[in-house]
């Protein structure tokens, strides 16, 4: 029975998160024992419950621990179990926590995952670029990569100086079973009917770009008062976007829903789904979406990470030719086919 050890941060409101539970999903325990670490007892996503799969909870690391170069950090910390593994995955790619846990384990392979394009959210963020010069010498220790889109390996090769290591394009599970089911669950809203009720969904921060979505929606209510836009999600830019939708006089068109535990009933309810993030690692939410059937409208900056999905120069030309559909549901079974057959040649399932 192969033994796999995987490092995560946390389970809280996020899209590494849920892809995590989704990749647990798909694994057969029959065949396979996992110990999944986590550094943070706080959990927004159920605990996931299968034999041969037991989590483990661990103290986090102080704050400031960041601010250390990895090399220290590795040699000051102690593995966090004497087990032995087939492999060790550091899922996470961010907390260091995580890096050192897989790093240190006793473990025949390691393997990261990447969540994101490092190469422009280096150039975004100043934080990322001053974690990063604290961890940079950590992609040394691992044998191998998994990233969550074709669109992210250049830029982290770039990056990292990692050339001679293998990546594999993974794309992030989508378990429809439990999107379809979640999504009959009863909940108090309904849009207007008379309207092209139009969602996203994400943490409120900069990478995702919805102060560049309520720009074109002040364009698009100009032409169409019927255009109503929910947004589903919470974070740090939630002041600030609620002030920019008030000095664009969006108040009536536009609303912010916040973090719900199971989103799928008010997507389901929706016309269609847009997404004008700055950069991604894939973008879960547009395959959630494109599950329920909603008329996806991306950016086209959104297509590298996204090849099989259409993206659009003007958005908000799109977005004021869009009209109600029929909604078809997508079981995406050829989609997920072919994650779970690289996924097992990463883990060596």
């Amino acid at each position: 029975m192969k033994r796999i050890a995987v490092f995560q941060s946390d389970l809280n409101v996020g899209g590494i998160q849920k892809a995590l539970l989704n990749i647990l999903d798909e694994i057969d325990y029959s065949r396979c024992q996992v110990d999944l670490y986590l550094f943070e007892d706080k959990c927004f996503f159920d605990l996931p419950v299968q034999d041969n799969l037991n989590v483990i909870f661990k103290k986090p690391w102080p704050f400031l621990n960041r601010l250390v170069y990895f090399d220290i950090l590795r040699l000051l910390a102690k593995p966090v179990t004497r087990k032995e593994y087939d492999v060790a995955v550091d899922f996470n790619s961010y907390r260091s926590e995580c890096s050192v846990g897989a790093v240190l384990v006793n473990a025949k392979k390691r393997v990261m995952w990447i969540h994101n394009d490092v190469e422009i959210k280096r150039r975004n963020e100043w934080k990322y670029r001053v974690l990063w010069h604290f961890f940079r010498r950590k992609f040394r220790f691992f044998d191998e990569f998994a990233a969550v889109s074709p669109g992210v390996i250049d830029g982290f090769r770039r990056c990292s100086g990692i050339y001679d290591k293998k990546i594999t394009a993974i794309p992030n599970r989508i378990n429809t079973e439990e999107i379809f089911r979640k999504a009959e669950e009863p909940v108090d809203f309904e849009p207007d009917p008379a309207c092209y009720n139009l969602c996203t969904m994400g943490r409120l921060c900069h990478q995702k770009g919805f102060d560049i979505l309520m720009g074109y929606m002040a364009q698009v209510v100009a032409r169409r008062p019927d255009m109503r836009l929910y947004v589903l999600g919470d974070g740090p830019d939630r002041e600030k976007l609620t002030r920019q939708i008030a000095h664009l006089g969006l108040s009536g068109f536009v609303t912010l829903m916040g973090n719900k535990a199971n989103p799928f009933p008010y997507l389901d309810k929706m016309d269609g789904f847009v997404l004008t993030s700055r950069y991604e690692g894939q973008g879960l939410v547009i395959w959630e979406a494109k599950t329920l059937g909603l008329e996806v409208f991306i950016t086209e900056n959104l297509v590298k990470y996204n090849p099989t999905v259409a993206g659009y120069t003007d958005i908000a030309e799109a977005l004021c030719g869009a009209r109600r559909k029929e909604k078809k549901r997508d079981d995406l079974t050829a989609y997920n086919s072919l994650i779970g057959e690289r996924l097992k040649k990463v883990l060596e399932l």
